[in-house]
């Protein structure tokens, strides 16, 4: 995995000014668009997309401070159709349009190449367990919410805060299959993951196929395949958004596995009463690399 995403930041280097065909560049790397654009997204701090922008901008700011091109010749020289287009894109990463850049040469905001190193990490074993799973739903109650990388997402707590308890306690009766018991379900995620983007957030259990379909419940038709389950346990939910963080990091550049597109669950195993800390399993779906 190390090796294709450096292959891609070599290829986007290549290819500055043009549309980017990432599906493209994934199958010629022998991983999928979905996989690449997470893993690039989790390791790099950013989105593919971002990055694209960055390193544009920080090479087109050359050749506005040279002065010797007009700037509509940089915008097009750079892959932009118009002036505007390319001055909004210019400002938005160097806090400056490129006329003003041009006048008082900055401020610039560079962008170096970002190149992935293997670095020796691990020192704590990953509880992991890899399950093949038949086709199954997700039932329960769902709304759309940002996303968040770190700490407490408010949107989800007021979400799960206005179900009453008989609801929860209605819903957890409803599970028959793992994974078990009350589930924090994310779906619709962006690829690039690009913080405050919207997801869907899905609060509910698992039942199998063939279970009648709950009345007034949203339902996530989830297809089979195979999961890997990672159990964290400590305050929550830190340790939880931790191990997420290593999956990408050590987890999945050490395994032949690549995410597949589909849901994440998180169940909760155990807690404490203030929900300070929990014991978790986390499930994302993977197909072989």
């Amino acid at each position: 995995m190390i090796s294709a995403l450096n292959r891609l930041v070599d290829l986007v280097e290549q290819h500055l000014a043009e549309e980017l065909d990432v599906d493209g560049l994934a199958k010629g790397l022998g991983t999928t668009e979905y996989h690449l654009r997470r893993m690039f997204s989790s390791l790099a701090g950013m989105p593919l997309s971002e990055y694209v922008r960055r390193r544009r901008m920080t090479v087109a700011a050359a050749d506005v401070v040279r002065g010797e091109r007009d700037l509509l010749d940089i915008a097009v020289r750079h892959g932009y159709g118009s002036g505007e287009a390319f001055g909004r894109a210019f400002r938005a990463v160097h806090g400056s349009g490129p006329g003003d850049v041009r006048r008082d040469g900055g401020p610039l905001r560079t962008q170096p190449q970002l190149r992935f190193r293997l670095t020796v990490e691990g020192t704590l074993p990953m509880d992991t367990r890899l399950v093949d799973r038949p086709a199954f739903r997700l039932v329960g109650h769902a709304t759309r919410v940002p996303l968040i990388h770190e700490g407490v997402n408010p949107h989800i707590q007021q979400h799960i805060a206005a179900l009453p308890q008989e609801e929860h306690l209605r819903l957890k009766a409803l599970s028959d299959t793992e994974p078990k018991g009350l589930l924090q379900v994310s779906d619709d995620l962006d690829p690039d993951a690009t913080e405050g983007s919207e997801l869907t957030y899905l609060h509910g259990v698992a039942v199998s196929r063939e279970a009648p379909a709950p009345d007034g419940l949203d339902a996530i038709h989830v297809p089979a395949g195979m999961w890997a389950v990672f159990r964290t346990s400590g305050p929550h939910p830190q340790a939880l958004q931790a191990t997420w963080a290593a999956t990408a990091t050590e987890w999945f550049p050490s395994n032949p596995w690549r995410l597949r597109p589909g849901p994440s669950v998180v169940a909760v195993l155990e807690r404490a009463d203030d929900f300070s800390t929990a014991t978790c399993e986390l499930w994302l779906p993977v197909e072989p690399a």
